[in-house]
């Protein structure tokens, strides 16, 4: 019996010993990065930023290549049925996380299972936005118009489950009103009809309003953050316009396949924090109205993550939000 448990200790600490070697010799060769979208887009932009950071913290090439499809589900499948060994990590936006395995019937990979948090990058500044014609300067406002007026408002969304939607219907659901979902294909469609009249109001991120909100053909009432933006730092948050507790979270983060070392997510995550707290990144943030992440340990972005899954389940079996 005692022989058997030597035999144990000794193999469970050569495993602990090679895992270790392992991270220290990390990263060894070049690193890629994939971005489960086109290139263009704020995931893939941020995912440059990062990687172009990351490798000249670690020495060596941090590549990002666009592996668009399914919303996001094609390249997210790839990296979690990658070798887990850290050489192949996803850089992604919450929703393909948290929301699409409630919207989404049949998926080839299972995202709390086979991928595993690493850091969260930043988050993302969404926006109560209307079209100024609405005659509205406040959150309160905008609910006691829809009050009164129960079907003269719409809004628009970039589809059914997408974060849009179910942030504008947990809002709706909050403050006791109504207004009818319009959902489109992308953010620049609705952003169009918005600014037109023919929609009403948004949830949307800051980057693809700025310039109609520095011009005037859109107006912001609150941001769906807990905190104020640093880029809008006068506009209230949804919560100290009325809603308590309201929030409207999207965020950019990085996994990696399950069972890669712990040793090199540590790693990973350690420089990551290091490029996410340093003032040059922060400032490029605020200026695409973009936050710093709260969390900072895999852990901690772990328990986030699965408070967010059980938010957007509980949204998604409200709306009976579905994607074929």
């Amino acid at each position: 019996m005692l022989r058997k448990l030597c035999i144990t200790v000794l193999v469970l600490t050569g495993l602990l010993a090679a895992a270790t070697l392992r991270a220290q010799g990390y990263p060894a060769k070049p690193i890629h990065v994939v971005v489960p979208f086109a290139a263009g887009g704020a995931n893939d932009i941020q995912a440059r930023i990062v990687s172009q950071k990351l490798s000249e913290s670690l020495g060596q090439p941090v590549l990002v290549e666009n592996r668009p499809g399914a919303g996001g589900n094609i390249g997210s499948e790839f990296v979690a049925k990658s070798a887990p060994d850290g050489y192949t990590l996803l850089f992604v936006v919450s929703s393909v996380i948290v929301i699409n395995p409630h919207i989404y019937e049949k998926l080839a990979y299972d995202a709390n299972r086979d991928l595993v948090p690493v850091a969260m990058c930043c988050e993302i500044s969404q926006l109560v936005v209307v079209n100024p014609s609405l005659g509205v300067r406040s959150l309160n406002e905008l609910i006691v118009l829809a009050r009164a007026n129960s079907q003269a408002l719409s809004y628009g969304s970039m589809g059914n489950g997408s974060t849009g939607h179910l942030n504008m219907e947990a809002l709706k659901q909050m403050a006791g009103i109504n207004a009818m979902h319009v959902p489109y294909k992308g953010a620049a469609p609705a952003i169009t009809d918005l600014v037109s009249g023919r929609i009403s109001m948004m949830i949307v991120s800051y980057g693809v309003t700025q310039s109609h909100i520095q011009a005037g053909t859109l107006k912001v009432l609150a941001v769906g953050s807990k905190e104020r933006s640093t880029a809008l730092p006068d506009v209230p948050t949804v919560s100290e316009a009325g809603l308590k507790g309201y929030e409207a979270p999207e965020w950019i983060g990085m996994f990696a396949p399950a069972a890669t070392p712990r040793e090199i997510v540590s790693k990973l995550n350690a420089e990551l924090v290091k490029i996410t707290a340093s003032t040059e990144f922060r400032e490029r943030l605020r200026k695409n109205g973009l936050e710093a992440p709260r969390v900072k340990t895999p852990e901690e972005f772990a328990a986030f993550i699965q408070a967010e899954r059980q938010r957007a389940r509980l949204l998604v079996k409200s709306t009976g939000a579905k994607i074929d």
